[in-house]
């Protein structure tokens, strides 16, 4: 079993609860288990500012899947709970991230291991690091990359 983290947003409807149903909906898969959460977190709207805010949240899992397999998981997940495609950055009822896999490295059409622009991005780091400080991304530990980012808008809830 792989170490992996994974991130959650959503600005449409009940978004904390489409969020505990995604994270739960992983858990209940047999080649992924959850082995923490972060809080949930509501989060101003990145890439494009005129939309609702955000919920946003990660998880920790061990899965016996390859990077791709899982992000396949992730993506699939996504449209069973109802998203449909949409504008880059816009609203959506849920977004699944594959942030990270321990001991992979990966650049591919479809995934880049780290997630290049996760060590830029509050919504992502300040619920990582409140679950995996130690967690190292580019040299350094998510505690120390979430303390080089600006995170005043985001409120835990």
């Amino acid at each position: 079993m792989t170490r992996s983290a994974l991130a959650f947003g959503s600005n449409l409807g009940d978004s904390a609860g489409m969020i505990g149903r995604a994270v739960d909906a992983l858990d209940a898969m047999s080649a992924i288990s959850v082995t923490a959460r972060s809080s949930l977190y509501a989060t101003p709207p990145w890439g494009v500012e005129d939309q609702p805010d955000f919920v946003n949240a990660c998880a920790l899992v061990e899965t016996g899947l390859a990077p791709l397999d899982l992000l396949t998981a992730c993506k699939d997940l996504e449209v069973a709970l109802g998203r449909v495609p949409g504008a880059r950055w816009g609203p959506r009822l849920i977004d699944i991230d594959v942030l990270w896999m321990e001991g992979v490295s990966l650049e591919s059409e479809r995934l880049t291991l780290p997630h290049p622009r996760m060590t830029e991005r509050a919504f992502v780091l300040v619920p990582l690091a409140e679950i995996a400080p130690e967690l190292v991304v580019g040299g350094r530990t998510v505690g120390k990359w979430v303390g080089g980012v600006e995170a005043g808008e985001i409120r835990q809830i």
